[in-house]
């Protein structure tokens, strides 16, 4: 077991951790959440030994295998494919042994290499990398291709392939969802499902929390704080205590009473019965669990659009696509005031390739785009976090975007995002990047949009922040499309849902639970079949090595008998040398036995030559037959 006892933990000046305590037993499943800058990072970076405690032991971390989640990737030639199996350091230390074995000739030694990988099931290591990739999203043919042609995001998931390859005890995860779509997600759910030692997770995904979770450990006030259950049940839990203090009754209640009227909103507008239920009861359950945000230090609203149009924009018979190549074709979509809409499909399915089209950044291949006279968009995507400008504060973000705005104005609506004092009105170059999401959303929701395109909000957002979100779409009068791995945020903001499927965009007839249960049973489906190619490729495999010993192992006898043959004519070129250097052998009564060692001696050089090309022939041949 792992145990904190009593841990102070300070990062310059702010004061992170305080006597804070915790016990983890091996195998459970936790997870990390609180506020962005409590410490949660800092906390693993202390379980991994890169940070040391101000005070206070941790306990029972010297014999675990830990397996981690770096944030960064440094560019590399490396094949993505081996940065990843590199990850599992006993099977690269083997690997290297073995092709230094054999790059010297040296079979027998490498034929017990051959037996160690058997054992540690290292000839499936590109079958499982294939696996990894291919769940997490990455296009065939990905592994060959080296680590720096990926972008910052993909580098993010090699870096998660690789800690999943990674045999561990332990296995720390920070925000492993933050640049996964919905179905790298749910297979990463059931990946970890099946994980067999502790994980120990930071995440703001509650629907990912709930399914891999038992238990959550809460950084609140420099404390450590566990949880038995998941983020639901911490959730009630909370609300339960909280709902107790009477100084945050008001606020409490006004938050149920904007949630009543949400409720009663979406009665009318529901137009799935199915996926009504559905919502009503989540909706419900949000009423009554409203107690647990009501310390959030986010509130904000999207206010209501000064104008509008019916429809917002239209796409007519579009297809979509770069240059010559279409990715979607015959696009029929009608954003009208009210609309909302989440986007579901695969990985390149062309979800951003539609938000690019619909937002305008992206010219149609062919078709109609046609936006309302009066329509204003709103888009975010992350893309937006690398345009802000570093130098510029939060408010003068904003007063760029409205310069007749009063200055009050503007920092009370930044106090809404939690931009208060100095942090509204320095510069962003010290910012996280949930801080710098918060900030690109909130100048999305200071123009007034009328149209909300999302694509992917709430990376690097905490949990606070998310709620606050969704409340706020929920009160959003606009239209609204939306693509988030978050299923709770879809759940509880969307009327419909969209599936980006096979070039096309039609409305997907199920709700959120029945597209989850899809794409996992393709998953479940896929993995039945590789059982018996796994086994076929080990033996294969083994079959392979197995030849390939046999086949060098006559070209092997026929090295070692030439380097012999090659040893004894340079032992006795060399003795030679020594009896030519005899003075006495140069006299009238020698003149035989010079005449013979003359003649030796250019024997013994014709001879070293034909064995020096013989080898040079034989090292040629074990090259081009080792080959893969």
């Amino acid at each position: 077991m792992i145990i904190l006892r009593d841990i102070g933990l300070r990062r310059g000046s702010k004061l992170l951790l305080q006597d804070a305590n915790v016990t983890i037993q091996p195998g459970q499943r936790l997870a990390m959440i609180g506020a962005n800058g409590c410490g949660k990072s800092s906390l693993f970076a202390l379980l991994l030994g890169e940070l040391v405690a101000d005070s206070g032991d941790i306990e029972g971390m010297a014999k675990l295998r830990i397996a981690h989640m770096a944030q960064e990737v440094h560019a590399s030639g490396t094949p993505a494919g081996e940065y990843v199996w590199r990850g599992d350091g006993k099977l690269a230390l083997l690997r290297d042994e073995l092709q230094q074995l054999e790059n010297s000739g040296q079979f027998d030694a490498a034929a017990l290499i051959h037996g160690k990988l058997e054992e540690i099931d290292g000839y499936s290591a590109e079958r499982r990398v294939e696996r990894l990739l291919q769940g997490l999203g990455f296009d065939e043919g990905a592994a060959a291709r080296p680590v720096n042609d990926f972008s910052g995001g993909w580098r993010i998931r090699l870096n998660l392939a690789r800690a999943l390859m990674t045999p561990s005890d332990v296995l720390l995860l920070d925000e492993p969802t933050n640049h996964l779509d919905l179905d790298a997600t749910l297979w990463l759910q059931q990946w970890l499902q099946q994980y067999p030692g502790t994980l120990l997770m930071i995440s703001h995904d509650r629907d990912f929390i709930d399914a891999t979770c038992e238990r959550i450990l809460h950084i609140e006030q420099q404390q450590l704080q566990a949880y038995k259950g998941n983020y639901s049940d911490f959730e009630r839990q909370r609300a339960e205590r909280l709902a107790n203090q009477q100084a945050s009754y008001e606020k409490q209640q006004r938050r149920i009473a904007e949630i009543d009227d949400f409720v009663r909103r979406f009665r009318y507008k529901a137009t799935k019965a199915r996926q009504a239920q559905s919502r009503l009861k989540e909706l419900e359950r949000m009423q009554a669990l409203a107690p647990a945000h009501i310390d959030s230090p986010f509130d904000f609203s999207f206010p209501a659009p000064a104008r509008s149009s019916d429809p917002l924009l239209r796409l007519d018979g579009a297809t979509l696509g770069y240059g010559a190549a279409p990715i979607l074709s015959g696009v029929e979509l009608h954003l009208r005031p009210g609309s909302r809409y989440g986007l579901l499909g695969k990985n390149g399915a062309g979800k951003s390739t539609l938000l690019k089209s619909l937002v305008g950044d992206l010219p149609l291949l062919a078709g109609e785009r046609a936006p309302g006279e009066h329509c204003q968009i709103g888009y975010f995507d992350q893309q937006q976090l690398e345009a802000l400008d570093l130098q510029a504060s939060a408010a003068l973000h904003l007063q760029r975007l409205s310069p007749e705005a009063r200055e009050q104005d503007i920092l009370n609506f930044l106090g809404g995002f939690n931009f208060r004092g100095d942090a509204a009105t320095s510069q962003i170059a010290p910012f996280s990047g949930g801080e710098k999401a918060r900030l690109a959303l909130a100048m999305v929701v200071w123009q007034r949009p009328n149209l909300l395109v999302l694509d992917e909000p709430t990376n690097h957002l905490d949990l606070d922040m998310r709620h606050a979100l969704e409340v706020a779409l929920q009160s959003y009068e606009g239209a609204l499309i939306l693509v988030s791995h978050d299923r709770h945020l879809l759940r509880n903001t969307v009327d419909e849902l969209l599936l980006v499927h096979d070039g096309q965009v039609e409305t997907y007839a199920d709700d959120l639970e029945g597209y989850e249960r899809w794409i996992l049973s393709s998953y479940r489906q896929a993995e039945r079949s590789e059982p018996a190619a796994a086994d076929s490729s080990r033996k294969e495999k083994r079959q392979s090595a197995a030849a390939l010993r046999e086949k060098l192992r006559p070209l092997q006898k026929s090295i070692e008998k030439t380097e012999r043959e090659m040893s004894a004519v340079e032992a006795e070129q060399a003795e030679l040398q020594t009896q030519l250097g005899d003075t006495s052998l140069y006299s009238v009564g020698r003149k035989q036995d010079l005449a013979d060692l003359l003649r030796r001696e250019g024997e013994l050089k014709t001879r070293a030559t034909q064995l020096e090309e013989a080898w040079l022939e034989q090292q040629q041949t074990l090259e081009e037959i080792s080959a893969p």
